[in-house]
């Protein structure tokens, strides 16, 4: 990685993070087995959340990063200048692919009609200013419900008439007999760089960048 400190997100992009690493070269054995070790100097990598990866990414604690799109939507501005994260977004890395949707309980959609009798629609979500941002953007007004634990339980119980969530292949949203009303934003990992570094090492990460596009493991853009 030539000095290079890049902060890998545990969780579902983690194994095609590690592979990717393992193709540009770097021992990640150790990676692998380690699950509870964060910090792995010889190599080059912390180890973390994904949503805490932009703020080590900024913070300069990391040259560079691998999140989710959703993670860099989620933490952006709400409109320029205010506020986000001051990082660099280089490269789509394929892997990941997951789509943000607006989904509701199969048959007569009750989004529509609480707008139609309302005017508002409640939405739960783990992502609040992703499903604001849409549902302002697109003209409706909504009372946003931010959920930590599983997002589809909160229509069948009645606690609001819609969800915003990431779905890969659909088969949870149908299993609780859901469907996807609208599909949002396409997200996948992405490769992020603190702004200084970037400018600082400028030659490396451009090797970087290089090397990345050339591999041939699938999904890479």
């Amino acid at each position: 990685m030539n000095d290079l400190r890049i902060a890998v997100p545990r969780g579902a992009l983690f194994d095609d993070t590690v592979d990717l690493l393992t193709q540009l070269g770097l021992d990640t054995d150790e990676l692998r087995a380690n699950e509870r070790k964060l910090l792995f100097e010889d190599i080059g990598v912390i180890t973390m959340r994904p949503s805490d990866v932009p703020t080590y990414v900024e913070a300069g604690a990391a040259d560079l990063g691998i999140t989710g799109k959703d993670v860099l939507l989620e933490q952006g501005p709400e409109a320029p200048g205010q506020g986000g994260r001051d990082v660099y977004e280089l490269l789509d890395l394929g892997y990941g692919r997951c789509t943000m949707v607006l989904a509701s309980k199969a048959g007569p959609d009750p989004a529509l009609a609480a707008l139609r009798r309302l005017g508002v629609m409640r939405v739960a979500t783990k992502y609040p200013r992703i499903a604001g941002r849409h549902l302002e953007q697109t003209g409706r007004q909504a009372e946003i419900v931010e959920v930590k634990g599983s997002v589809e339980l909160a229509p069948l119980t009645g606690l609001v008439e819609a969800i915003v969530d990431l779905t890969a292949t659909g088969t949870t949203l149908r299993e609780n007999n859901l469907v996807v009303r609208e599909e949002i934003v396409v997200c996948s990992a992405r490769l992020i760089a603190n702004p200084v570094a970037h400018k600082l090492k400028a030659a490396r990460i451009d090797e970087l960048l290089g090397r990345l596009r050339g591999l041939p493991m699938a999904g890479v853009a």
